[in-house]
């Protein structure tokens, strides 16, 4: 049974109170050396909308727009410190997860992240926009069976959706459905899509626990933008979801919010040059 959802227009308001704390936001991915997508991407977010950006790095990698050359993973013990020194001294609000690239940096994630009572973006990072690979094969299942279920808000584009569901290959709006079969919230994005506009796809069981076979399914459509710069947009989103969470909007708005903020990074840098190749989008002005 699906429920549609309503009342989607609230939108955030600024604060002139200088001694509130900001949101605590920390990204656990890989490190983009140009500055584009993965960790780079996501802290640039943060301090766009406001929070503090604080990151476990997975890999490393040797990138530009043109593509990824070289990656070099990070042990997963040595992940487990970084988030094990952030969480035991400055805390967090919320959690973006991105490139993770094996297996053993899977269960290391989630092992520290269980104690852990905030809301978790999951973007299940598989394939850069140049088509480079960022997970391993043998991660796919790890990825499916140990983070998805913790996370919050899982964020595949359709091919990602496509490899999480084994192959099945279905459209934006059953692919979200059917990936509730193991996770609590799908955002299955669009940009693969086609059409003018860009449709997003959020399904939301009504049952975190999975009793129950109802869900709430809600449409977010933004214009195309006509560009080359579309490097790191599914960092951009993820990134800008976990920071509306952090602020404690409701998971229907930080979708929302973030969807309207991706598209007006991409507008401010639709016309820039920068690279060769997959240029990144601009945070801000």
């Amino acid at each position: 049974m699906v429920v549609m959802a309503t009342g989607m227009n609230k939108r955030i308001t600024n604060t002139d109170d200088k001694h509130r704390p900001q949101p605590r936001c920390l990204t656990i991915a890989g490190s983009d050396s140009g500055g584009g997508a993965g960790i780079q991407a996501d802290l640039k977010t943060f301090q766009a909308l406001g929070c503090y950006g604080m990151s476990a790095i997975t890999a490393l990698t040797a990138q530009n727009t043109l593509g990824v050359q070289a990656v070099l993973p990070v042990d997963a013990a040595f992940v487990r410190e970084q988030i094990r020194s952030l969480l035991g001294d400055i805390g967090v609000d919320a959690v973006k997860i991105g490139m993770l690239h094996n297996a053993a940096v899977i269960e290391a994630v989630a092992l520290e992240l269980e104690s852990v009572d905030v809301p978790v973006v999951l973007d299940p990072v598989m394939v850069a926009t140049s088509g480079d690979l960022l997970l391993e094969d043998a991660a796919v299942t790890a990825l499916r069976e140990i983070l998805v279920p913790r996370a919050t808000l899982i964020t595949p584009n359709l091919p990602e959706a496509k490899v999480l569901l084994g192959g099945r290959s279905l459209d934006a709006t059953s692919s979200a459905a059917a990936l509730l079969e193991f996770a609590a919230a799908a955002l299955v994005k669009g940009g693969h899509g086609e059409g003018e506009d860009s449709v997003d796809v959020l399904a939301v069981r009504s049952d975190p626990d999975g009793a129950s076979p109802e869900y709430a399914l809600h449409s977010f459509g933004a214009p195309r933008v006509a560009t080359r710069n579309t490097h790191g947009t599914g960092c951009t989103l993820s990134s800008a979801i976990c920071a509306f969470l952090a602020r404690r909007e409701s998971l229907w708005d930080a979708v929302e919010q973030a969807k309207a903020f991706l598209t007006a990074a991409l507008v401010r840098g639709a016309d820039d040059e920068l690279g060769s190749g997959h240029g990144p989008v601009r945070w801000m002005e």
